[in-house]
């Protein structure tokens, strides 16, 4: 979850002597501040057919709807749609047929087990080949196998450079780009920097700008990265299944003077990408729904930034248990004096908002959507939730030395 620059203009946060490596997370609940079994968090599996219960997907996440005629729905054919209009009353909480207390408890366990740890890291950063003055970004197109969570079967998805999220490219203001991109899929697509000044011929939409990448051929985008801040790049081609299916990507343009970036402007030690969707897979952060969504893990008065994107096609408000977020940037725009706090903030689709939060209350706090159908279940919970996690120095180095789960910390450049 969290964004890497070049070596040019990155450094990775590795403290040892702290107790948190770069890996660092924590196992167990036992934080200043209580145990992680009273903090609301959330399940990937939503139950499989739980008599009477109201809200969650309809399907399990990932499972196949038929394919509809030409013409007759925009829906992508491969995605389960959740039914957020059913009007029964969920299931009462003395039914025998739903154990709720020990579903939830199973995937919170998976949770705190690690289970993130055990898939792919997300928006790792693609570093860019140097031609003259030039940062050159090579990708492919592809068609792949994708899982949300470490217990489901793989989903049919689609992803650059064989992943989703696609690789993470982050350049400078003023920068130079070349993106090459090679079309493996067995149909046409295209590809638009959202969020980017480009020229017209460049913009990314087939018929209108250029002609459709055909399968098995390449096209470059090449522009000056012109607007700094949060941006993404995704197809604008058959978009509502390509980029349902996971053809996007967060493209990041750090601002020219080193004093507007995150790390001297707040003091921020962590950047990270918060990418969600709402398609394939059912409801997701970056690709995972939990249990194996990554958590944020940050010292006791670190301060980070969270930069929330929205691929999918819903609004999703992102909830902060804990402490407040300031919000400070939307849509690679600066707020100024119009910065503003809160702990909710509904993002969507095709913004990007970035907030600041310091990080001064330890304990593990639940971090999620809170269209309440799109983090929890019967089962428990599932989807658009992780945690922020905020462990002081001697917890820190507990868990550590336990051999605590891994998860990757970065910081955005000093120099």
């Amino acid at each position: 979850m969290d964004i890497l620059s070049p070596d040019s203009q990155s450094a990775v946060h590795d403290d040892p002597s702290s107790g948190l490596s770069r890996r660092g997370f924590l196992r167990a609940g036992a934080l200043a501040g209580g145990g992680i079994a009273a903090v609301a968090l959330a399940a990937c599996t939503p139950a499989a057919a739980a008599p009477k219960w109201t809200y969650g997907p309809s399907a399990a996440p990932g499972a196949s709807a038929p394919a509809a005629s030409p013409g007759a729905s925009l829906a992508p054919a491969a995605s389960a749609a959740p039914d957020h209009g059913a009007s029964h009353a969920p299931a009462s909480s003395a039914s025998p047929a739903i154990d709720h207390d020990a579903n939830a408890a199973a995937v919170i366990k998976r949770f705190l087990d690690g289970e993130a740890a055990t898939l792919p890291l997300a928006n790792e950063p693609l570093k860019p080949r140097i031609d003259g003055d030039t940062m050159v970004f090579e990708l492919t197109i592809d068609e792949i196998d994708h899982r949300i969570d470490a217990l489901k079967d793989p989903v049919k998805a689609l992803g650059y450079n064989g992943v989703w999220p696609g690789p993470l490219l982050s350049v400078v203001e003023g920068d130079r780009v070349r993106a090459i991109f090679k079309n493996n899929l067995h149909e046409t697509t295209g590809v638009h920097f959202h969020g980017q000044r480009v020229p017209n011929a460049m913009d990314g939409v087939p018929h209108i700008t250029q002609e459709p990448i055909q399968p098995g051929a390449s096209f470059t985008y090449e522009f000056v990265a012109r607007t700094s801040g949060s941006h993404m790049y995704h197809s604008h081609h058959n978009a509502t299944d390509q980029v349902g299916r996971g053809l996007l990507g967060a493209f990041i343009v750090q601002p020219r003077d080193p004093a507007l970036r995150y790390d001297r402007l707040n003091g921020a030690s962590q950047d990270i990408v918060w990418i969600s969707n709402d398609t394939l897979g059912g409801f997701t952060i970056n690709g995972r729904g939990f249990p194996a969504t990554a958590p944020i893990v940050a010292r006791l008065g670190e301060t980070i930034v969270i930069r929330f994107m929205n691929e999918g096609t819903m609004m999703h408000p992102w909830h902060l248990h804990g402490m407040p977020m300031r919000v400070v940037a939307r849509d690679g725009y600066p707020l100024g004096a119009a910065a503003f706090t809160c702990d909710t903030l509904g993002v969507n689709p095709g913004e990007r908002w970035d907030v600041v939060v310091n990080c001064d209350e330890p304990g593990a706090w639940a971090f999620h959507c809170h269209i309440l159908p799109h983090a929890e279940g019967p089962d428990g919970m599932y989807g658009m939730v992780t945690a922020l996690i905020v462990q002081d120095k001697a917890a820190a180095v507990s868990l550590a030395s336990a051999g605590a789960p891994a998860y990757e910390c970065v910081i955005p450049t000093t120099g």
